[in-house]
């Protein structure tokens, strides 16, 4: 299939990379956040998954919104089959979602239907669970409902830190995704709606979520700095 891939941070590579190794797929382009200032002297820095696509010599699609008329027309003249997602970080309108004929499918670190939102790994730490995974599901306008291709579980340690965790989902859900758009391409897969129980949900992390009260106990103490 023809592929426009979506993502921003380092945690996106390894998709990308499970993508570009397949063999199955071409990926045309890749859409990410626009550069951003970093480091000491706060210059415009492009993100991990555009340096990556750089490297490999794949245009780089850096809408300031997706809903911007140029992207979108930019989109349509490539006419990408699917156009898989991880950790993009901007909603994506219906007139995006409509261009591709396998639509969008992203790649969630939870086992949906927990933990839908921004920052699934750091609030399954912190709520002690004891299993976690990734989940490829087709995009639709709500908050990470739409039905689901696939799952990887994953156990979690208990001295993961999210960051630990993170990376471990990340290099597993490559070869979900991947595994996910030779499904789709080959007709295997059909994507299957979320349950109605057992959806919580996980915003981003604000500076008070991570305030430790070390009159709490232990364990407490323990998730949150593990989880933050």
């Amino acid at each position: 299939m023809k592929l426009v891939f979506a993502g921003t941070p380092e945690v996106a590579v390894p998709a990308l990379d499970a993508l570009l190794a397949s063999g199955r797929h071409e990926v045309a382009a890749v859409v990410t956040r626009p550069d951003a200032p970093a480091g000491r002297g706060r210059r415009l820095v492009a993100s991990p998954v555009a340096q990556r696509a750089e490297e490999e010599g794949i245009e780089v699609l850096k809408p300031a919104k997706p809903r911007d008329e140029d992207f979108l027309a930019r989109l349509r003249e490539i006419a990408p089959d699917c156009c898989p997602v991880v950790a993009y970080g901007a909603l994506l309108p219906r007139t995006a979602l409509d261009i591709p004929a396998h639509g969008w499918v992203n790649l969630h670190f939870s086992l949906l239907p927990a933990w839908r939102g921004a920052a699934p790994v750091q609030h399954s730490l912190m709520a002690g669970d004891e299993v976690t995974g990734a989940s490829t599901f087709q995009i639709e306008e709500g908050l990470d409902s739409g039905p689901v291709y696939g799952v990887v579980t994953e156990e979690i340690r208990p001295t993961d830190t999210s960051g630990d965790l993170l990376t471990r989902l990340a290099f597993a859900g490559a070869g979900l995704l991947a595994a996910t758009m030779d499904g789709i391409e080959d007709g295997t897969l059909k994507p299957v709606p979320q349950p109605a129980e057992g959806v919580t949900l996980a915003p981003k992390i604000q500076v008070e979520d991570a305030h430790v009260d070390f009159t709490a106990p232990a364990l407490r103490v323990d998730r949150v700095v593990r989880g933050c």
